[in-house]
């Protein structure tokens, strides 16, 4: 059986030490776990509600030079497993992106610029030009995306038709009221993504509120590609506690098969959005 856990974590913008801290501790308790892929919520090193443009520049690193991805190597060939998670990237070309890395014991797999950007994240981020990368781990083949990325069928399934296994999904979705019994708008989406496209979905969320911003950290959930809803209990069971808010649930450990899944990015949504938000036609591939 193979273990996947997603880790919500209460995140701090500025604080990059304490964040690293708290995404370490999470990694070395999932990998105790047995977990052989990790994922980390979005801009997991940088903390998310930024002031502006030049608040998020002071926290960007280079990919290939990023302190946070040469601890998440350490920490994956230290535990054996695979991290995904999402840093805040200056890129090459001098602009920033919201990206995330899938990093194992030998170095960084893939990186990925966030594709479609919500909301105030316009005015810090450039969107990101490439698919969702596909990667071969131990135990099947990976895709990775972000957040916003999840509400776009053709984006979705641009990863399953690159033969995607599991999607790896770091994100930041904010409070919203949701009725008595009902899940969040955003947790049956990623359900309806993992069943029509056949492919299991985790997703990590993070908890706390980020000046002024909630972040509620939806209580993972783990599904077959049919969409059905399970929830990892090894960590309850065992008593365990990551570094995260301390009015959360544990992170669950995910069984493979299961897909874990979350809640939004900004408490605003106007009609129209996903349509002018949408980076390209839908693929003709994707048929």
């Amino acid at each position: 059986m193979t273990v996947v856990a997603v880790c919500q974590l209460g995140l701090a913008v500025g604080e990059v030490e304490s964040n690293r801290a708290a995404a370490a501790a999470a990694v070395a308790e999932s990998a105790g776990q047995g977990a052989e892929l990790v994922v980390l919520p979005e801009l997991c090193d940088s903390g998310y509600v930024f002031t502006g443009d030049a608040e998020a520049r002071k926290l960007a690193t280079p990919a290939a030079d990023s302190p946070t991805l040469h601890e998440w190597q350490a920490l994956a060939g230290g535990y054996h497993t695979t991290i995904a998670g999402g840093f805040c990237e200056l890129g090459e070309d001098g602009l920033l992106y919201n990206s995330a890395a899938l990093v194992g014991p030998g170095g960084v797999l893939a990186v990925y610029r966030k594709a479609h950007l919500w909301d105030a994240e316009k005015l810090v981020f450039t969107p990101g030009d490439a698919p969702p990368p596909v990667v071969d781990l131990p135990f099947g083949r990976a895709g990775l995306m972000i957040c916003y990325d999840l509400e776009f069928p053709e984006w979705v399934r641009l990863a399953a038709l690159a033969g995607a296994d599991l999607i790896a999904a770091p994100v930041n979705w904010p409070a919203m009221p949701v009725p008595v019994g009902e899940r969040p708008c955003d947790v049956v989406r990623v359900q309806a993504d993992a069943c029509v496209n056949g492919v299991f979905i985790a997703v990590a969320d993070r908890c706390r509120v980020e000046r002024g911003d909630g972040r509620p950290g939806h209580r993972g959930r783990a599904g077959r590609p049919r969409g059905v809803l399970r929830v990892g209990t090894r960590q309850e069971q065992a008593g365990q506690r990551a570094q995260r808010c301390a009015h959360r649930p544990p992170p669950p450990v995910v069984p493979a098969g299961h897909r874990v899944t979350g809640g939004p990015v900004s408490p605003k949504r106007a009609s129209g959005r996903a349509a002018a938000s949408r980076r390209a036609p839908m693929p003709s591939s994707c048929g």
